[in-house]
Protein backbone atom coordinates (compact mmCIF):
# COMPACT_ATOMS: atom_id res chain seq x y z
CA UNK A 1 0.00 0.00 0.00
CA UNK A 2 1.39 3.42 -0.60
CA UNK A 3 -0.63 6.92 -0.58
CA UNK A 4 -0.52 9.46 -3.28
CA UNK A 5 -1.03 12.89 -2.39
CA UNK A 6 -3.20 14.44 -5.38
CA UNK A 7 -1.33 18.09 -4.80
CA UNK A 8 1.01 20.62 -5.30
CA UNK A 9 0.96 22.02 -1.94
CA UNK A 10 3.95 22.22 -0.27
CA UNK A 11 1.85 22.56 3.05
CA UNK A 12 -0.01 19.58 2.80
CA UNK A 13 2.98 17.52 1.60
CA UNK A 14 4.82 18.82 4.96
CA UNK A 15 1.99 17.80 7.35
CA UNK A 16 2.22 14.23 6.09
CA UNK A 17 5.99 14.10 6.12
CA UNK A 18 5.88 15.51 9.76
CA UNK A 19 4.00 11.87 10.72
CA UNK A 20 6.71 10.13 9.08
CA UNK A 21 5.09 8.59 6.13
CA UNK A 22 6.36 7.67 3.14
CA UNK A 23 4.07 8.90 0.38
CA UNK A 24 4.38 10.16 -3.68
CA UNK A 25 3.61 13.46 -5.15
CA UNK A 26 1.34 13.44 -8.31
CA UNK A 27 -0.61 16.75 -9.40
CA UNK A 28 -3.31 15.87 -12.05
CA UNK A 29 -3.96 17.66 -15.04
CA UNK A 30 -7.48 19.03 -14.20
CA UNK A 31 -9.54 22.16 -14.62
CA UNK A 32 -10.78 24.05 -11.28
CA UNK A 33 -12.60 26.81 -12.65
CA UNK A 34 -16.13 26.50 -11.65
CA UNK A 35 -18.78 29.13 -11.01
CA UNK A 36 -17.90 29.71 -7.25
CA UNK A 37 -21.15 31.58 -6.59
CA UNK A 38 -23.14 28.31 -7.15
CA UNK A 39 -22.12 26.16 -4.76
CA UNK A 40 -21.93 26.79 -0.63
CA UNK A 41 -18.12 26.70 0.68
CA UNK A 42 -18.91 23.02 1.46
CA UNK A 43 -19.61 22.13 -1.73
CA UNK A 44 -17.06 23.55 -3.36
CA UNK A 45 -14.30 22.16 -1.62
CA UNK A 46 -15.45 18.14 -1.41
CA UNK A 47 -16.32 19.10 -5.28
CA UNK A 48 -12.42 20.23 -5.98
CA UNK A 49 -11.38 17.86 -4.37
CA UNK A 50 -13.38 14.71 -5.64
CA UNK A 51 -12.43 16.34 -9.39
CA UNK A 52 -8.70 16.07 -8.16
CA UNK A 53 -8.65 12.38 -6.62
CA UNK A 54 -10.46 11.54 -9.91
CA UNK A 55 -8.19 13.00 -12.51
CA UNK A 56 -5.42 11.65 -10.28
CA UNK A 57 -6.85 8.47 -10.09
CA UNK A 58 -7.66 8.10 -14.05
CA UNK A 59 -4.30 9.36 -15.13
CA UNK A 60 -2.20 7.15 -13.22
CA UNK A 61 -4.39 4.44 -14.69
CA UNK A 62 -3.08 5.31 -18.00
CA UNK A 63 0.34 4.75 -16.99
CA UNK A 64 -0.16 1.49 -15.60
CA UNK A 65 -0.15 2.37 -12.45
CA UNK A 66 -1.37 -0.44 -10.28
CA UNK A 67 -3.73 1.88 -8.60
CA UNK A 68 -5.35 -1.07 -6.42
CA UNK A 69 -2.35 -1.19 -4.33
CA UNK A 70 -2.79 2.48 -3.85
CA UNK A 71 -4.66 5.12 -1.86
CA UNK A 72 -4.62 8.54 -4.05
CA UNK A 73 -5.64 11.43 -1.30
CA UNK A 74 -6.56 15.12 -3.00
CA UNK A 75 -7.84 18.09 -1.19
CA UNK A 76 -9.10 21.58 -1.57
CA UNK A 77 -9.08 24.73 1.12
CA UNK A 78 -11.25 27.90 0.71
CA UNK A 79 -11.36 30.79 3.53
CA UNK A 80 -15.11 32.14 3.88
CA UNK A 81 -15.86 35.73 5.23
CA UNK A 82 -19.52 36.20 6.27
CA UNK A 83 -20.61 33.37 3.01
CA UNK A 84 -18.15 34.80 0.57
CA UNK A 85 -15.25 32.77 -0.57
CA UNK A 86 -11.76 34.62 -0.49
CA UNK A 87 -9.48 31.97 -2.01
CA UNK A 88 -6.01 33.08 -3.24
CA UNK A 89 -5.18 36.51 -4.34
CA UNK A 90 -4.94 37.13 -8.08
CA UNK A 91 -2.32 40.54 -6.93
CA UNK A 92 -0.83 42.26 -3.63
CA UNK A 93 -4.30 44.89 -4.12
CA UNK A 94 -6.61 42.33 -3.71
CA UNK A 95 -4.76 40.35 -0.91
CA UNK A 96 -4.83 43.97 0.48
CA UNK A 97 -8.76 43.80 0.31
CA UNK A 98 -8.78 40.55 1.55
CA UNK A 99 -6.88 41.17 4.66
CA UNK A 100 -8.55 44.59 5.46
CA UNK A 101 -11.92 42.51 5.60
CA UNK A 102 -10.77 39.98 7.42
CA UNK A 103 -8.59 42.10 10.60
CA UNK A 104 -10.75 42.03 13.74
CA UNK A 105 -13.36 39.92 12.60
CA UNK A 106 -13.89 36.03 12.47
CA UNK A 107 -14.02 33.62 9.33
CA UNK A 108 -14.20 30.03 8.56
CA UNK A 109 -11.93 27.84 6.78
CA UNK A 110 -12.95 24.83 4.84
CA UNK A 111 -11.07 22.10 3.71
CA UNK A 112 -12.72 19.36 1.20
CA UNK A 113 -10.33 15.69 1.25
CA UNK A 114 -11.10 13.12 -1.05
CA UNK A 115 -9.35 10.02 -1.20
CA UNK A 116 -9.52 7.21 -3.84
CA UNK A 117 -8.56 3.04 -3.21
CA UNK A 118 -9.53 0.51 -5.51
CA UNK A 119 -12.30 2.79 -7.82
CA UNK A 120 -14.08 3.52 -4.25
CA UNK A 121 -14.49 7.24 -3.40
CA UNK A 122 -14.62 8.46 -0.05
CA UNK A 123 -15.42 12.41 0.72
CA UNK A 124 -15.68 15.01 4.02
CA UNK A 125 -14.94 17.79 4.46
CA UNK A 126 -13.68 19.89 7.97
CA UNK A 127 -14.64 23.46 9.12
CA UNK A 128 -12.56 25.60 12.03
CA UNK A 129 -13.39 29.31 12.93
CA UNK A 130 -10.62 31.74 12.94
CA UNK A 131 -10.44 35.17 14.53
CA UNK A 132 -8.24 37.81 13.65
CA UNK A 133 -6.95 40.63 15.64
CA UNK A 134 -7.87 44.01 14.80
CA UNK A 135 -4.80 45.11 11.37
CA UNK A 136 -3.44 48.51 11.19
CA UNK A 137 -2.59 49.36 7.76
CA UNK A 138 1.63 48.68 8.99
CA UNK A 139 1.06 45.50 9.51
CA UNK A 140 -0.63 44.96 6.52
CA UNK A 141 1.82 45.89 4.12
CA UNK A 142 4.45 44.86 5.93
CA UNK A 143 2.68 41.29 5.26
CA UNK A 144 2.23 41.61 1.36
CA UNK A 145 5.65 43.03 1.49
CA UNK A 146 6.90 39.95 2.66
CA UNK A 147 5.32 37.76 -0.52
CA UNK A 148 3.82 35.50 1.99
CA UNK A 149 -0.27 36.28 1.36
CA UNK A 150 0.23 35.80 -2.92
CA UNK A 151 -0.04 31.96 -2.83
CA UNK A 152 -2.64 31.25 0.38
CA UNK A 153 -5.84 30.41 0.56
CA UNK A 154 -7.64 34.11 2.39
CA UNK A 155 -4.35 35.64 1.54
CA UNK A 156 -2.68 34.71 4.69
CA UNK A 157 -0.88 31.53 6.33
CA UNK A 158 -1.33 29.98 10.11
CA UNK A 159 1.82 28.22 10.09
CA UNK A 160 4.44 31.32 9.18
CA UNK A 161 4.10 35.25 9.38
CA UNK A 162 0.44 35.36 9.44
CA UNK A 163 0.28 33.55 12.91
CA UNK A 164 0.65 36.88 13.97
CA UNK A 165 -2.69 37.80 12.89
CA UNK A 166 -4.84 35.22 14.60
CA UNK A 167 -6.21 36.12 17.94
CA UNK A 168 -7.79 32.31 18.16
CA UNK A 169 -9.08 29.49 16.54
CA UNK A 170 -12.13 27.33 16.76
CA UNK A 171 -11.05 23.82 15.66
CA UNK A 172 -8.68 21.85 14.04
CA UNK A 173 -5.57 24.00 13.38
CA UNK A 174 -3.91 21.76 10.67
CA UNK A 175 -7.30 22.02 8.65
CA UNK A 176 -6.26 25.72 8.37
CA UNK A 177 -2.63 25.34 7.46
CA UNK A 178 -4.73 23.06 4.46
CA UNK A 179 -5.07 19.36 5.52
CA UNK A 180 -6.88 18.44 8.81
CA UNK A 181 -4.41 15.17 9.54
CA UNK A 182 -7.28 13.56 12.06
CA UNK A 183 -10.27 13.86 10.30
CA UNK A 184 -8.24 12.36 7.16
CA UNK A 185 -7.54 9.46 9.52
CA UNK A 186 -10.54 8.81 10.65
CA UNK A 187 -12.27 9.23 7.05
CA UNK A 188 -9.54 6.34 5.61
CA UNK A 189 -10.21 4.18 8.55
CA UNK A 190 -13.65 4.36 8.03
CA UNK A 191 -13.46 3.89 3.62
CA UNK A 192 -10.91 1.24 3.61
CA UNK A 193 -10.19 -0.06 6.69
CA UNK A 194 -6.49 1.95 6.89
CA UNK A 195 -5.92 5.00 8.58
CA UNK A 196 -2.55 6.91 7.84
CA UNK A 197 -0.49 5.23 9.99
CA UNK A 198 -0.59 2.20 7.45
CA UNK A 199 1.64 4.53 5.02
CA UNK A 200 5.18 5.15 7.42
Amino acid sequence: MKLILASQSPRRRELLSMLGLHIEIFVPDTEEDCDRTRFSPEELVMGLACRKARAAAEQLAQTGCDTDSTVILAADTVVSLDGTILEKPTDEDEARRMLRALSGRRHEVFTGIAAIHRGRLAVDVQTTGVCFRALTADMIERYIASGEPMDKAGAYGIQSRGSLFVDRIDGDYFNVVGLPLVRVDEMLQSAFGVGLSAFD
